[in-house]
């Protein structure tokens, strides 16, 4: 690690921070909050800035056909967290609205803190319709949308600013996705001072971007935010001249990804097949890779903690101690994870009334429910399925996961589950697990036998829900798409559904894989080869336990970004002169 880091500022819509506060979303929110972690843990002088979310992110409820019906989850702030006492007021549609600022810390295994401060404009000052922006996560509509990322990117700036954070003290701006990109026009503002808006230049934009990093998780175009010229106009009035004068425009749309592409010195995604991704949407920016990971303390199960720190007692300070791993007693892994599978199945039971049994072979699938992730690819024959389970080794499901309260699509696919579990009854056990979140995540991917992640290809920028399982010893049966593609060691870290040929995905062939695996080789390994399977599920702790953590994540950013010659070669590319 260089010996000097300087000031990094962290900036994203969303952050899973505990399960008390309902500030996130999934693997966007869980991925920033383990990177705060690991920032703590590495004692980074970090600070990191998101909203507060007032309403949460809404509490999930499913009836017994899978009709999914939404709550808030309403929570505040006042009442756990200290305020700052700063406040800043941005411009939203030529309207004055203040800001003021909770705090959180997150506290390292060294004791180091890195705060994170979140934003909130429910004042009275403000009117009730700016009261509001900071209370709906991924809520509203994109007038509301647009003028949430200004609190979020300008008023964010601008509190740090207060706090003394300026480029000027070589503070380094990273933005997790694009949601926080008009930082950019504050910071180009400010680096403007007293001159118009008609004198800014190239230079202007460079000089910016050398305290910027940008970091996109989102492999389609359409999941970038793109708002209309006349909305954009509308909410940043005089500031949109900014974005004339540098071209800073996608035709005649703001696209947030691309104002952070072009205002950013080092640009990564998420993992090396979403870099090749990203870099065909984006041809003309420098596009380079910092893998994603999950926080190793935070994800490691209990049983599992005490199995480390009795062969590996340094793990939590340097997670790459894990490769060690391959040492463990293969008892030791086998009772560890019997432990981690009983209380899962206790959890699920106390949750749904539903008592799932430890000896059964049992396949894990928790992700957001969107159309992309096909939760129920491996429903697509019944009759196969239940021949495996008959003529193998039993096997019972557990699922979990939200669909976005606009996304019917995702909301189909729940209700899909539902039908296979009920065509399917007694003989082969599917249980839908509700209100999926991170204390729950962390129960499945620890207790499952087996992770299932099945995504059309190639829509998984990364994918860091089998990076958990990977740390407790369960190895994966995934698409060669995200994370996967680094790491599947076949037969020894899990198993592929499919290969890494070109495109088209076909999903009947992709549910034949995945049966013909399941089939002939996975299944009958538990159950017939037990110590075979816990040799492969030492691999998966020592392989990518050791090296898929938010750890070597944070310091592969701390190299190659935020140290002062960190990305000196990225340029910034596309700003007009």
């Amino acid at each position: 690690m260089p010996a000097a880091v300087p000031p990094v500022a962290y900036f994203s819509m969303e952050i899973g921070l505990e399960q008390a506060l309902p500030t996130y979303s999934g693997g966007l929110g869980v991925l920033a909050g383990d990177t705060i972690r690991s920032a703590a843990d590495l004692r980074l002088p970090m600070v990191a800035v998101t909203l507060a979310h007032r309403q949460g992110y809404f509490t999930q409820q499913l009836g017994a056909d899978g009709v999914q019906r939404e709550a808030p989850r309403p929570w505040d702030p006042g009442a756990l967290l200290p305020e700052v006492p700063h406040r800043v007021t941005v411009q939203v549609e030529g309207r004055p609205v203040r800001v003021r600022a909770w705090r959180y810390e997150v506290k390292g295994v060294s004791g180091h803190v890195v705060p994170v401060y979140l934003l909130d404009t429910r004042l009275p000052e403000n009117g009730e319709y700016d009261q509001a922006l900071t209370d709906s996560l991924y809520g509203g509509d994109n007038r509301y949308r647009l003028c949430q990322e200004v609190v979020l990117g300008m008023g964010g700036a601008a509190l740090l600013a207060e706090l003394g954070m300026t480029p000027a003290t070589g503070t380094q701006y990273h933005i997790n996705e694009g949601h926080a990109a008009l930082l950019c026009l504050h910071l180009l503002e400010r680096h403007l001072g007293a001159r118009p808006a008609f004198e800014a230049g190239v230079s202007d934009a460079e000089a910016v971007a050398r305290h910027c990093i940008f970091t996109t998780h989102t492999p389609v175009p359409a999941g970038h935010d793109r708002f209309s010229g006349e909305l954009a106009r509308q909410v940043l009035g005089p500031k949109a001249a900014l974005l004339d004068k540098l071209g800073l425009w996608e035709g005649t749309e703001l696209n947030m990804t691309r104002l952070a592409l072009r205002c950013s010195r080092f640009i990564n995604g998420v993992a090396l097949r979403h870099q090749e991704v990203s870099q065909e949407m984006f041809p003309e920016f420098p596009i380079g890779a910092v893998t994603n990971g999950v926080h190793a303390g935070t994800w490691t199960s209990e049983p599992f903690r005490r199995l480390f720190d009795k062969h590996i007692p340094n793990w939590r300070h340097d997670n790459l101690y894990l490769r060690y791993a391959c040492t463990l007693p293969l008892a030791e892994v086998r009772a560890a994870h019997a432990e981690a599978k009983q209380l899962m199945l206790d959890a699920v039971a106390e949750r749904t009334g539903q008592r799932l049994d430890p000896k059964v072979f049992t396949i894990g699938f928790a992700r957001r429910a969107a159309t992309y992730k096909r939760a129920d690819l491996v429903f697509t024959d019944l009759d196969r399925l239940r021949a495996i389970a008959e003529q193998v080794g039993p096997i019972q499901f557990v699922f979990a996961g939200k669909a976005h309260p606009r996304d019917e699509f995702g909301k189909q696919l729940i209700r899909n589950v539902h039908a296979a579990a009920r065509a399917l009854g007694d003989k082969l056990r599917v249980v839908y697990v509700e209100n999926y979140e991170m204390a729950l995540g962390a129960l499945l991917t620890a207790g499952s036998d087996l992770w299932l992640n099945n995504p059309v290809r190639p829509m998984e920028a990364s994918g860091t829900s089998g990076m958990k399982a990977a740390l407790n010893g369960v190895p994966s049966l995934s698409v060669i798409d995200g994370w996967w593609v680094e790491g599947c060691v076949e037969g020894a870290t899990g198993w592929a559904i499919g290969d890494d040929q070109p495109l088209p995905d076909d999903p009947e062939a992709s549910a034949a894989e995945m049966y013909y695996k399941l089939e002939r080789i996975i299944v009958p390994m538990y159950y017939g080869l037990p110590f075979q399977w816990a040799q492969v599920m030492r691999n998966c702790i020592a392989l990518n336990g050791a090296h898929f953590n938010t750890q070597r994540m944070v310091m592969q950013y701390v190299q190659n970004a935020y140290a002062p010659a960190g990305g000196s070669g990225a340029v910034v590319a596309g700003v007009a002169a």
